[in-house]
């Protein structure tokens, strides 16, 4: 039986072209991939931030050595067993002006919750470098390191010695051959002035007239007249001497606060709530996991601070039930907390002192400040 006739020409069928229509769709996709794949590659104005690392100011930190060493240390005073955390949160910061992320990664921050975008302006300035930001942040931790050792004694009933110095003079302000850097100021039209934040009412309260202040010059004492000049800041008119001030304590007991290789000024509170944990028999968290955030003043004044969601995340994460939030913060923490941690809102350290309390006592939590929609 014959399966071929090989007197029989088979002609294949015609091969269908593809619709004018499939083709150019293939080749716009084929297109799409190799731009999208050119621009992934191509140098973004942006910067990333995510939750950095939680450092508990109740537990221990890597030294410069690579040692591991109390975060918060304390000699001259009786200190006292802790418990549970009192978490400071960070933020890293993805990209600088030398390397951006590129488009993909800024893609995949915009989905996450956790991270923001923000332009590369907004953490590095023109003409700021990364050595620049690195070094003017180092300063500010620093900074706020005294400020909540000031703070933390001074709630404990300590006298921290605080006195202001003119750090320098702003060009054509009033205090233009009238102070000098380095003059410590004692007082102001009589007034002891402790701290910035005296001087200034003082200044204002004197509506414009001439201000008599008692300075310290190269060890002698001595008075001077400022007359203040009026300026706008934040769309509101105030009286400014046109002096920038530094703060200088003579603290009673040595507190030694030891954090590489971070920077800013976001820790002071959480640091003035360790320092105290550590020198009170009572634990002030109850042994809980409280993390929280903000600036304070060395007369406790709690001051708002960058990167709120994303530490928000971070504590969430790092297993904190309680966050203290700054209130010039509220806006940007409404909506955006984290299912399971409890946000409060505290404008000073005793604010923060009393939600505390609540936690530790199981006190009435309710009643307490929580961040609302403006």
């Amino acid at each position: 039986m014959a399966l071929f006739d090989e007197n029989v020409t088979i002609t294949p069928a015609p091969r269908r072209r593809m619709p004018r229509g499939a083709v150019m769709g293939v080749w716009a996709l084929a297109v799409a991939l190799v731009v999208l794949l050119v621009i992934t590659f191509l140098p973004t104005s942006y910067v990333i931030q995510r939750p950095g690392p939680v450092y508990n100011t109740l537990g221990t930190a890597t030294s410069a050595d690579g040692e591991k060493v109390p975060l918060i240390s304390v000699e001259g005073a009786e200190t006292f067993e802790t418990d549970g955390a009192l978490d400071l949160l960070t933020v890293q910061v993805v990209g600088n002006r030398e390397r951006t992320p590129s488009w993909f990664e800024l893609a995949l921050a915009w989905f996450d919750p956790s991270k923001a975008v923000l332009p590369i302006e907004a953490v590095f300035p023109e003409g700021t470098t990364t050595e620049d930001r690195n070094a003017e942040s180092a300063q500010m931790m620093v900074d706020s390191q005294q400020d909540a050792t000031a703070a933390a004694l001074t709630e404990l009933g300590y006298d921290v010695g605080a006195q202001i110095s003119v750090h320098s003079i702003i060009e054509e302000s009033a205090a233009v051959g009238i102070l000098e850097e380095g003059d410590v100021i004692l007082a102001a039209n009589g007034a002891p002035a402790t701290d910035a934040a005296a001087l200034r009412d003082i200044v204002n309260d004197g509506e414009g007239a001439p201000i008599e202040l008692s300075i310290e010059r190269d060890g002698e004492e001595e008075t001077v007249s400022v007359t203040p000049k009026e300026a706008e800041i934040d769309g509101e008119k105030t009286l400014l001497l046109g002096v920038n001030l530094i703060t200088d304590y003579d603290f009673p007991i040595d507190v030694t606060i030891q954090l590489n290789n971070v920077g800013g000024p976001s820790a002071g509170m959480m640091f003035a709530l360790g320092i105290i944990d550590t020198l009170t028999p009572e634990q002030l968290n109850g042994g809980e996991n409280v993390a929280g955030t903000g600036t304070i003043t060395g007369d406790g004044v709690v001051g708002p601070i960058g990167g709120i969601r994303q530490k928000l995340y971070g504590a969430k994460d790092a297993g904190a039930d309680w966050f203290l939030a700054p209130a010039e913060n509220c806006d940007e923490v409404v909506g955006h907390v984290p299912d399971g941690l409890r946000v409060f809102s505290v404008e000073t350290l005793d604010d923060a002192l009393d939600v505390l309390d609540a936690v530790r006592e199981d006190g009435d939590l309710d009643a307490l400040p929580t961040c609302t929609a403006g």
